[in-house]
């Protein structure tokens, strides 16, 4: 009995790394049919993006989607914009990691601001929309501490703007 169970221990450890395989998230990328955006120069005298050791610093990005979530637009149509900044916020990392988005190591902290009506109080499913396509895209790596909030205005009128902090592989 101690044998066979030598034998099935020793067969799971060496099985263990075919059967989880990391994430990699440009095949992810690929399989969600993502178009990547050209990154585009920054609205005012800011940069995309900063490096300070192995943290990435994300300047704040939003998509063409305009209104306030809860008046001019529905939840859906909110989440539907967070995914949109998603895709944008994955082509700045791209850009900022060389092309390589594999040396993200994990997403650590967002910032998720809507554009909402006074009223509004459904910010987190509105943020969904970011967070949901990023644990599509790098798995656990992907999951993060998050903020999201609602705000009176945001520049030219945009929906939401997603700010990102992710630490990079050594």
């Amino acid at each position: 009995m101690k044998l066979k169970q030598l034998i099935f221990g020793l067969a799971f450890i060496f099985c263990l790394p075919m059967m989880v395989q990391a994430q990699n998230p440009e095949a992810k990328i690929k399989e969600l049919g993502l178009n990547l955006p050209e990154v585009g120069a920054p609205m005012g005298t800011y940069v995309k993006w900063r490096q300070v050791g192995n943290v990435l610093y994300l300047a704040g990005n939003g998509p063409d989607v305009y209104g306030k979530v809860g008046a001019d637009l529905t939840v859906e149509e909110g989440y539907q914009a967070a995914r949109e900044t998603g895709i944008e916020i994955l082509a700045v990392l791209k850009a900022a990691t060389g092309g390589d988005l594999s040396r993200i190591k994990q997403f650590v902290k967002v910032l998720g601001m809507v554009n909402s009506a006074p009223d509004f109080t459904k910010h987190p499913a509105v943020i969904n929309g970011f967070s949901d396509l990023m644990v599509e895209v790098f798995g656990e790596a992907g999951k993060h501490a998050r903020s999201a909030v609602g705000v009176a205005a945001l520049p030219n009128d945009i929906a939401v703007e997603i700010e990102v902090i992710v630490e990079l592989k050594d």
